[in-house]
This record gives C-alpha cells, sequence and structure tokens, in this order.
C-alpha cells in the first residue's frame, strides 16, 4: 500500500505465483483490496496474473514454444506500466483511494508482525470452528461478487461462439492493423478465462501466423472484460474503473503491433 515503486514489484510478482484465471483473480484481488492494497497495486496484480502466473506460462510455452515468453514478458510490461501510471493519477487525485489502507510507521516489519499474531493466537475447538465459519462467510461473501458477472460472461461468449463464423477469425484476424483491432473487438466480447482462452488465442496465430494478435486477444480480454471493469466499479473506484481499458488497451495495441513483426 505504500507510494513506492515496490509496492508496484511486489503486486506483478505475487500475481506471478498466484495460479489463478482471469476470473478466480477477481476475488483474490477485491480480497487484498478489502484488506487494504492500494488501488495501483490491486490494477498491476490483476493484470499480471492472468498471463504471467506460473501455470499459464508453462501452459503459453506448450502452446507457442519460446515465442510464449515473450507474452508473459509482454503482459508484465503492461502491469508495471499501468500501476505506475495509476499511481500517478492516485497522487494527482484523478482515481479513488482505498479507504481501508492503513498508515504503517517505517519500522512496521511484516515478520515480527506475523510472528506475534501467532504468539498470540489460541489454538482450541471454539477458535478453530470460528476460523472455519469465517472462512465460509467470506467464500459466500466473493461468490455472491463474482457468480453472476462470471455467468454473464459466459453467456456473452457462448452467443459469439454460436453466430460468429469460424471462418470470420481466419479472413479478418490477419497480422494487419486491421485484423489486430478487430482481434480487440472480438476479445472484449469473447474472453472468459485465461485457460478457456489460451487455446484459441494459438489457434489464431496458428492460421495468421500474428503472435502479436495472440497476444491483444488475451490481455486485451482481461483488460476490457466487462465482468473485470463491473466488479472494479462496485467494488473499488468508478473512476479505476474507467482508467483501466483508457491505460492498457493503447499499451496492448502498441506491443501486438510490434509483435507482429516477429512472424517466424
Amino acid at each position: 500500500s505504500r507510494k513506492k515503486p515496490a509496492t508496484i514489484l511486489n503486486a506483478v510478482g505475487l500475481g506471478f505465483l498466484m495460479n489463478a484465471c482471469s476470473h478466480g483473480i477477481l476475488a483474490l484481488s477485491i480480497q487484498i483490496h478489502k484488506k487494504g492494497a492500494s488501488n495501483p497495486a490491486v490494477v498491476s496484480f490483476l493484470l499480471a496474473s492472468p498471463w504471467a502466473n506460473l501455470t499459464i506460462t508453462v501452459m503459453l510455452i506448450g502452446f507457442f514454444g519460446l515465442k510464449g515468453l515473450s507474452i508473459v514478458i509482454a503482459a508484465i510490461i503492461v502491469a508495471i506500466n499501468t500501476g505506475f501510471i495509476f499511481m500517478l493519477l492516485e497522487e494527482k487525485g484523478l482515481i479513488e483511494k482505498n479507504k481501508n489502507t492503513v498508515e504503517l510507521a517505517e519500522e512496521f516489519s511484516i515478520i515480527a508482525d506475523l510472528r506475534q499474531r501467532i504468539k498470540d493466537y489460541r489454538f482450541s475447538f471454539n477458535s478453530l470452528s470460528a476460523d472455519l465459519r469465517g472462512v465460509v462467510r467470506g467464500a459466500v461473501v466473493l461468490s455472491d461478487m463474482v457468480l453472476w458477472w462470471v455467468i454473464l460472461g459466459i453467456l456473452i461468449a457462448s452467443l459469439a461462439g454460436a453466430f460468429i463464423p469460424v471462418h470470420f477469425f481466419h479472413k479478418f484476424m490477419g497480422p494487419t492493423l486491421l485484423g489486430l483491432l478487430v482481434t480487440l473487438v472480438l476479445a472484449t466480447v469473447i474472453e472468459v478465462c485465461s485457460e478457456g482462452s489460451s487455446p484459441l488465442a494459438f489457434e489464431i496465430y496458428r492460421q495468421t501466423g500474428a503472435l502479436g494478435n495472440s497476444f491483444t486477444f488475451l490481455m486485451a480480454g482481461v483488460a476490457t472484460d466487462y465482468t473485470e471493469i463491473g466488479l472494479l466499479w462496485s467494488n473499488v473506484g468508478r473512476r479505476v474503473a474507467l482508467w483501466l481499458p483508457l491505460i492498457t488497451v493503447p499499451q496492448i495495441v502498441i506491443i501486438g503491433y510490434i509483435m507482429n513483426f516477429f512472424k517466424n
């Protein structure tokens, strides 16, 4: 939550360790927001995890070979850049600040605090029962926040899959600026989850040779996902939700356009 570059780097690093899909990470992001993480850190964590986490990295390398690493690296770059821009926006008062954040002294130690909490904890049947009830209550609250947005995303993606002809992808999604923009539009509609999007992104690359289009399809799906924007709008801040696509989409298009020059 501190206003330092290390905050963004920590968020991106933790995002890499979180083996969750783009919808699963939403629940984690909202939870760390409730725990006091700054909004720039929440956004960086949210962007880094779906396409730069350890499991998806292995998955992308399996599909794309070593070119999969370029997608992961590009996702990390977008997450870091966006986090720093959001820090600037927060400093200028252009986005909401997290009201759950508590100012900590510079000498505060996480390790020392954890040791003290463990020392003070008294294990008993009653404490264990209370902890389990707390976990269940938290799961219900998070499910209530995320589930309806996930259902909406699946419904819209299913309609797109049913009514958009397959040859449309092949004809209009080549390694051109038009193909990149068409991919961007479709990514906004079709994105469901990281694992489900990866095979389709590879099919785009296999048919067109446009690695940048595949990156755009994957990353823009997260940056423009109505599930994600809706949850940020209702839980983090309206201005945070609006700034997310405005900041990320230009970066994604530029990086995707550059990546399309490296087809082989």
